[in-house]
């Protein structure tokens, strides 16, 4: 007799009451941002043969070329989250401030807000590199009823109810956690359903992948210096491979599978750090922790920064958890 496959539709509804703050909201945003992904995949899909790809004409705050499908992703998540009425709250990487949902109304007793890069990686959209979408929850911490406040936004990473990833491949997956572990979805574009294809997802606790842009070495801290060397030598079961795509959730979701390391530490051209602390860095540590992995700057867990910017960018290091280990080894030893 052939095993049923569940749906994402049927997993959310059967693991809701395991959810701490079960009302059926949390359900809703996750079905929501379902729905959203089919339509951006669709268009992700389609791209070379209308015209999708290639640069909006605009820059973003982060100071970077919107490319065409970062708007239209963005436009989607927005639009698909605003007219269902269930968050109070939207931050993208791809807007100047949060926008806040319904504030005028009295009535309006949403609970959650939505930070989320709409498109990660949308640079590599026009040589056919998979891309992803990432997106993180949290409970607002001002009263119900009245109009969301910065404050919303800024909680630790350690605050989140849920985040995940869309990952646009040759395969589309969805991956999420509401903090008791990872699962994963693949999408079956026959009939549009997510079907779940990898439960209970898990980091290797080592790996023999290491994720970094090397052709950023001279300006990395001495300590990844000295920890990328310590994986190209010859010993034990080394040299390690490396696999560096420059899509985040691609490089994120293949260390997840066959366990390895990410790194995109800080260096003179980015003394703070590349990668975006609310929209990026917490909802991938999240999950990293929920499927046994670490995240950390290189000292400090990533879940425990507490966020002064919306925009802020902070080093990250993400994967198996002896690796992660040993390049805070080499970070305490050799720093900066």
């Amino acid at each position: 007799m052939s095993h049923k496959i569940q749906t994402l539709g049927e997993f959310i509804i059967e693991n809701q009451d395991s959810f701490k703050y079960s009302s059926g909201e949390l359900s809703r945003l996750i079905n929501s941002i379902r729905l959203a992904a089919k339509v951006v995949n669709h268009e992700v899909n389609k791209a070379g043969l209308v015209d999708v790809i290639g640069a909006y004409g605009e820059t973003n705050i982060q100071g970077e070329d919107q490319q065409k499908l970062d708007v239209y992703a963005n436009d989607k998540f927005i639009q698909t989250l605003t007219k269902r009425n269930i968050v109070c709250g939207i931050a993208s990487e791809e807007e100047d401030s949060f926008i806040t949902i319904n504030s005028q109304d009295e009535k309006n007793q949403n609970k959650y807000v939505v930070l989320i890069d709409p498109l990660d990686g949308s640079s590599n959209i026009d040589v056919n590199v998979s891309v992803g979408t990432i997106f993180s929850i949290y409970r607002r911490i001002t009263p119900v009823g009245t109009p969301v406040q910065l404050a919303d936004f800024l909680q630790r990473g350690s605050e989140q109810v849920a985040a995940g990833y869309v990952v646009y491949g040759t395969s589309t997956m969805l991956v999420y956690t509401t903090g008791a572990g990872v699962n994963g979805f693949t999408l079956n574009p026959a009939i549009g359903t997510f079907y779940l294809s990898h439960p209970k997802m898990q980091f290797p606790e080592d790996g023999t992948i290491y994720s970094v842009n090397e052709g950023n070495y001279f300006d990395f801290p001495e300590g990844i210096k000295k920890y990328i060397k310590y994986c190209q030598e010859e010993e034990d079961d080394r040299p390690y491979t490396s696999r560096y795509i420059g899509s985040l959730v691609s490089d994120f979701h293949r260390n997840m599978i066959k366990g390895g390391i990410y790194l995109y530490p800080k260096g003179s051209r980015n003394p703070s750090g590349k990668l975006r602390l609310l929209y990026e860095c917490n909802p991938i540590a999240f999950i990293a922790e929920q499927a046994n992995g670490k995240s950390s700057d290189g000292y400090t867990r990533t879940l425990e920064v507490v966020p002064t910017a919306l925009h802020q960018r902070v080093p990250f290091i993400c994967g198996s958890k002896n690796m992660v280990d040993t390049v805070e080894a080499f970070m305490q030893k050799f720093g900066e």
